[in-house]
């Protein structure tokens, strides 16, 4: 069965690279005027010379955002279950190898992190655990997901990658979404990252969302860990190079992308390659000219006053009061957190900073009514 790793053995990353550097000022344009941006346009407004162009990016940008999503951006919030995990990855605070105190989740915590939530406003989910199969894994998601679903309206997941008949079974328990980061797209350099554990697998995970995919899971989530390559511009070109795949095997499913930068952690390490915020307002426009259905994410990673600045532009989805820790909601544990946000504003300041900007907070975006089957 053909997937994404078949267009993956034909990419040459560094014939990228070198490419998307190549271009010039006149392919830059090209692309800005171009009726639909394709492989060869990406390439162009991800590169070098787009950065002189930022202002009219951003402003096709922003057009084609109001166009397609209104004035909304929706709101979500992590619930973190747990932090055990059995791989041991360089850039990770869940890392096996830190010596950080472990917790999951019982059900009762569970409830009370809901009703924290919920008392924030919050009515969509992501649940975020460290990935071990044995004390975090499909029984521990039939336990308490159906329960988790009757709470919010819209449930995510960022979890291990599962098997297609996994995916199958959480979609009955109401599972909405799932964002399954490749890291990176360069095997080697991912190689280097991921020391121990199942996460070593390169291909398994490269192929995860094909068997979201088949599964008919909803919404499919994409990401780069921006600095974990040499090269943030390839690695965000090998996303849409995915996205393309997906979007023409999958196309019942809807897509997210997300522009994740490496933040201070238990054990961190240091970016292998440097982004900007110029470029990364960059990759967030370059990628709604190349993708204005897709769904675009910007989380508490980022800084109060870059988040205010740029989700006007072109962001569909924003995360607020995010605690990266199980536990966090109920009660503040900083020790047991994966990384540091930036962003630690209350909700209702964030959603009162996208008023001022003339954009309205969507905390809910379906009710039963409308036809989904829970």
């Amino acid at each position: 069965m053909a997937n994404f790793i078949d267009r993956w053995r034909q990419l040459d990353w560094d014939d990228i690279r070198l490419r998307i550097h190549s271009k010039t000022a006149r392919d830059v344009e090209n692309a800005l005027n171009a009726p639909r941006v394709g492989r060869n346009e990406l390439m162009a407004l991800l590169s070098p010379a787009a950065e002189a162009y930022l202002e009219p990016l951003a402003q096709q940008a922003q057009r084609l955002t109001r166009q397609r999503f209104g004035n909304t951006v929706s709101f979500y919030v992590p619930l973190y279950l747990s932090n055990l995990c059995a791989n041991d990855c360089t850039y990770c605070g869940f890392s096996m190898s830190n010596r950080i105190k472990r917790k999951t989740l019982d059900g009762d915590e569970i409830a009370r992190e809901c009703a924290a939530i919920r008392a924030l406003g919050f009515d969509q989910l992501l649940l975020v655990t460290g990935e071990h199969q044995s004390k975090v894994g499909m029984d521990y998601f039939r336990q308490h997901l159906p329960v988790i679903r009757s709470r919010f309206s819209a449930l995510m997941m960022e979890v291990q990658p599962l098997q297609e008949a996994e995916y199958r079974e959480l979609k009955t328990l109401g599972l909405d979404g799932v964002l399954v980061y490749q890291e990176t797209y360069h095997a080697s350099f991912y190689a280097q990252h991921h020391l121990k554990g199942n996460k070593q697998d390169f291909f398994f995970r490269l192929e995860t969302p094909d068997r979201l995919g088949r599964a008919g899971i909803d919404k499919i989530g994409l990401g780069a860990l921006i600095g974990l390559s040499d090269s943030w511009r390839a690695d965000c070109f090998m996303m849409g190079e995915h996205l393309l795949w997906l979007q023409r095997n999958y196309w019942q499913s809807r897509y997210s992308l997300a522009f994740p930068r490496l933040r201070p952690c238990a054990g961190g390490i240091e970016p292998a390659s440097l982004m900007n915020e110029r470029q990364l307002v960059q990759a967030i426009c370059a990628f709604r000219l190349f993708a204005p259905e897709a769904e675009l994410t910007l989380s508490t990673r980022e800084s109060p006053a870059f988040r205010d600045r740029v989700v006007p532009l072109a962001i569909t989805h924003v995360s607020a009061f995010s605690k990266t820790q199980p536990g966090g909601y109920a009660e503040n544990r900083p020790e047991l957190e994966q990384f540091a946000p930036h962003d630690d504003r209350t909700p209702q300041q964030v959603a009162a900073a996208l008023s001022r900007a003339g954009l309205q907070p969507v905390w809910k975006d379906w009710d039963n009514y409308l036809g989904r089957v829970t």
